[in-house]
């Protein structure tokens, strides 16, 4: 395999590392046109367009009493696995649920000097949908990361969807939604779920937020529903960036990006190292231990189309690359990593150290796993309770404290032109 190499200090590397990062998962017209018919279609013909959708995309011939997967199934689910898959996913929920209870936002209030009482009043959302994958590979773990984050927020319905390609329900999935505390579970996928949770059917509840990665027809529904609905983000294919020291084992960098390559064609999995032999040593462990990967046809297509191994001057210049790139995962493969972390501006989720396996953060680190991808990670945050929360401010006043603040508002009011937000000012200033 061909294996793109950049090197920092070519004229050419801005334009390159343009170029690789530009190698996102846009929807083409085309797609977006199908999503928007496909929403349009579930918005006004409710279950029966769902159904329609769900059998021909996934090759079922289900009828719509078999859309819903009943909490009973879940509960077998969870009782058939195998005992230490079972322990597995109880130990990483229990591990995601103590990190996100300290994500927890409190209300809160305090009185001023003339004497008005102002806060904050938190609350949890009414109902949420949570979207999981079904397509090349089955997630339980995203069960978790979604819906665990939602119940510590109070969250009192979770709507999960997902879909069965051919009918076949994953066990593992079915028992994280037990575990997650889900409150029902529907198979079915694609922009005609999405469609469901946002508008609502007669059997899929409306849901005031929809979270969960999916694929480009998902992404793009969630985009297209946004302002019905929330939504957490618009999650595009899964990426690392790597810095290494040069000091690493070569073996362990290459596995952490076989690790991100084998998700899907699209994943971008990059190291910065400023030792071009450490580079070279990399590229030879990727050739060795490639043959051995059950899904190596995909790991050789993401990392030929979206990896590269780029040489810097040094490690403060693979920083300063990291805050450019602004990666979803970015792991510090060094000993002397915790010193660089505060010079970490933009990054989804940060992995400090060579034992800091970005797998663990996958599934049971405890922190989120849903992370902003293509760059948006300077902007917005992983996944957590607070996605799950609103805010409400209070205001309350006193005769007098209202007399106070009616004196400032009526003046700003009438600068602003607006005689009745003065006068209503007005009525409560003291004679």
């Amino acid at each position: 395999m061909k294996l793109r190499r950049l090197n920092s200090s070519d004229a050419v590397f801005k334009e390159q590392l343009n170029s690789l990062l530009s190698n996102t998962d846009e929807p083409t017209v085309e797609i977006s046109r199908t999503v928007e018919s496909i929403l349009a279609d579930v918005k006004a013909r409710g279950d029966e367009a769902l159904l329609e959708y769900t059998n021909r995309f996934d090759d079922r011939n289900a009828t719509l009493d078999e859309i819903e997967i009943p909490a009973a199934e879940l509960e077998t689910a969870l009782a058939a696995i195998p005992s230490e898959l079972r322990e597995g996913l109880e130990h990483a929920a229990n591990r995601v649920r103590e990190f996100h209870e300290r994500q927890k936002m409190e209300s809160w209030s305090y009185k001023d000097k003339e004497g008005n009482t102002l806060g904050q009043q938190v609350t949890p959302l009414d109902r949420v949908g949570i979207y999981v994958p079904g397509g090349k590979a089955a997630y339980p773990t995203s069960v978790l990361m979604n819906a665990i984050p939602a119940h510590v927020a109070g969250v009192p319905e979770i709507i999960m969807v997902v879909p069965t390609p051919k009918g076949e329900k994953n066990q593992m999935v079915l028992a994280a939604a037990a575990i997650s505390g889900v409150s029902k579970v529907f198979s079915i996928g694609g922009a005609q779920a999405v469609a469901a949770l946002a508008y609502g059917t007669a059997s899929v509840p409306k849901v005031d937020k929809i979270v969960g990665p999916g694929n480009i027809y998902v992404a793009t529904a969630k985009k297209q529903v946004f302002g019905t609905v929330g939504i957490d983000m618009i999650a595009g294919p899964s990426e690392i960036l790597i810095v290494s020291d040069g000091e690493s084992n070569p073996d362990w960098v290459a596995m952490d990006l076989f690790a991100q390559a084998e998700h899907d064609e699209e994943a971008c999995a990059i190291l910065v190292c400023p030792k071009i032999e450490f580079l070279d040593a990399v590229e030879e462990s990727i050739r060795r231990l490639l043959p051995e990967m059950e899904r190596k046809d995909i790991i050789k297509s993401s990392l030929e189309k979206n990896g590269a191994l780029i040489l810097v001057k040094d490690i403060d210049e693979a920083i300063e690359l990291v805050n450019q790139v602004a990666p979803e995962h970015l792991e510090l493969s060094m000993t002397a990593a915790e010193p660089l972390l505060p010079r970490i501006r933009h990054a989804g989720a940060i992995f400090v150290g060579n034992y800091a396996a970005e797998v663990l953060g996958d599934y049971c680190a405890g922190p989120n796993h849903v992370l902003p991808t293509a760059r948006t990670a300077r902007f917005s945050s992983p996944l957590g309770v607070y996605d799950f929360q609103k805010r409400s401010s209070v205001i309350m006043c006193t005769e007098e404290s209202a007399s106070s603040l009616a004196s400032t508002a009526s003046v700003l009011a009438h600068g602003e032109g607006l005689t009745a937000h003065a006068r209503s000012a007005e009525y409560r200033i003291k004679s």
